[in-house]
């Protein structure tokens, strides 16, 4: 089996880690891939947004089952283009994928579904933004309408950054287009999930519930990054809360990709606010933050490490629509995953540094792995390349234990300038 996974950073590294241990025995190829991709597989030298060029190769090399990892060629039809050439794909249609290239459309569809979600407004005259300013009790949270690479969003604490910020997104380009539109929306209280699940068109199907953290720095301050880290299972999320989330998200969600027609043959992740102080109960302070259509980063990393079932067969089940006979399998470990960052990010840093790590395999530890994300092989030596160089992930009988042997693993790889929290998984 001839595998191709769209995508460069340590997500798809963990991904294609996983689709290695199959025992369909893969052939993998990664476009355009990373220094950790070329350990298990070889990588190709296509941009994750050159969907006519993807096609060919996958035409071209008989690719038998294709994976995307990152947004960018979900929002731009990479799905659409090679279904209708015949080829087998994992993710959501062109139409699909407006849940994550526009918050307005996103929250449209929260509405129309009856999905719990927090107030907002949508805007694309800065005038009229800030003049609604307002209507919202502080802190506001002010949301690029596109894709921002996790950035996109901005907590005013007052009313003044507030509207330097919507000049700086809507007038200045701080994010490009996507922050011509902005949606304001109601700040709200209470600890984040993050539930990851399969979809066929017929069925919704919960992964393992993750934690993930969106902060630069310890304590959750700092302004928003990509993710510094995750653990698995969530501490917060039990069987309740999660018979809640289903009833009341996740098959509303289902009902509603049914309803707009969309070919949703994929991964949504649903960021969800979860207020236990709701004085009208926990139910109803379970509120939709977002959609991404896709494998978070770098939640994925954490569930890649404790997914036990064969993740070829998984995908293939997805493709033909037979998730509802699918049992996944997970070890009983948690996993905790920590980001090392180039210090900087999510802002300026510097690149082309040297990696030092030890031994040349992904799995440098027993139970722990590395995923390369922002790290190429340059004139023979492994450099950074990104903002968030690598994951370091490691499993455990424990959370404890698992955060323990990360944090090791942590210490084993170096660069000059490497970054990372250090109260991933303590809370």
């Amino acid at each position: 089996m001839r595998i191709l996974v769209i995508g460069n950073g340590s997500r798809e590294h963990a991904l294609g880690w996983r689709l290695s241990k199959s025992d369909h025995r893969p052939s993998l190829f990664f476009a355009p891939g990373n220094f950790g991709t070329a350990l298990v597989g070889k990588n190709v030298a296509i941009g994750v947004s050159e969907v006519e060029a993807l096609k060919a190769f996958a035409l071209e090399e008989k690719i038998d089952l294709t994976l995307v990892g990152p947004e960018v060629p979900l929002v731009a039809g990479v799905v659409d283009a090679f279904r209708e050439a015949g080829l087998v794909i994992i993710g959501p249609d062109r139409a699909g994928a407006q849940l994550e290239g526009s918050k307005a459309f996103s929250k449209e569809f929260m509405v129309k579904y009856r999905i719990p979600t927090a107030g907002y407004g949508v805007f694309t005259d800065v005038e009229a933004a800030k003049a609604a300013l307002p209507g919202y009790a502080l802190p506001v949270v002010i949301k690029a309408d596109g894709l921002a690479a996790g950035k996109g969003v901005i907590i005013a604490q007052s009313y003044e950054e507030a509207e330097k910020t919507l000049s700086e997104m809507m007038l200045e380009g701080r994010f490009g287009e996507s922050g011509h539109t902005v949606v304001l929306e109601e700040f709200l209280k209470g600890f984040e999930a993050s539930i990851i699940c399969l979809v066929d068109g017929e069925t919704i199907l919960p992964l393992e519930t993750a934690q993930d953290y969106k902060k630069i720095f310890d304590a959750d301050l700092g302004p928003n990054t990509g993710g510094m880290g995750s653990y698995s299972p969530s501490a917060f999320v039990d069987a309740a809360l999660m018979a809640d989330i289903e009833a009341r998200v996740l098959q509303p969600t289902l009902k509603g990709l049914q309803a707009e027609g969309f070919d949703f043959r994929g991964i949504i992740f649903i960021g969800l606010m979860i207020d236990e102080s709701c004085p009208t109960g926990l139910a109803d302070g379970i509120k939709v933050l977002e959609y991404n259509v896709r494998f978070g980063d770098p939640e994925t990393q954490s569930l890649m490490a404790r997914l036990d079932s064969d993740f070829v067969d998984v995908l293939l089940a997805l493709h033909e629509r037979k998730l509802s006979t699918l049992q996944l399998a997970w070890t009983p470990k948690a996993a905790v995953s920590v980001v090392l960052a180039s210090m900087g990010y999510p802002d300026d840093f510097e690149t082309g540094v040297e990696l030092n790590f030890p031994g040349t395999q992904t799995e440098f530890m027993p139970e722990v792995t590395a995923f390369f994300g922002g790290a190429v092989l340059k004139d023979g030596k492994a450099v950074t390349s990104g903002g968030r160089v690598v994951t370091v992930t490691a499993v455990g009988d424990t959370l404890d234990s698992a955060r323990k042997k990360a944090y090791q693993g942590v210490e084993m790889i170096r660069f000059g300038n490497k970054y990372c929290r250090k109260d991933i998984a303590k809370f």
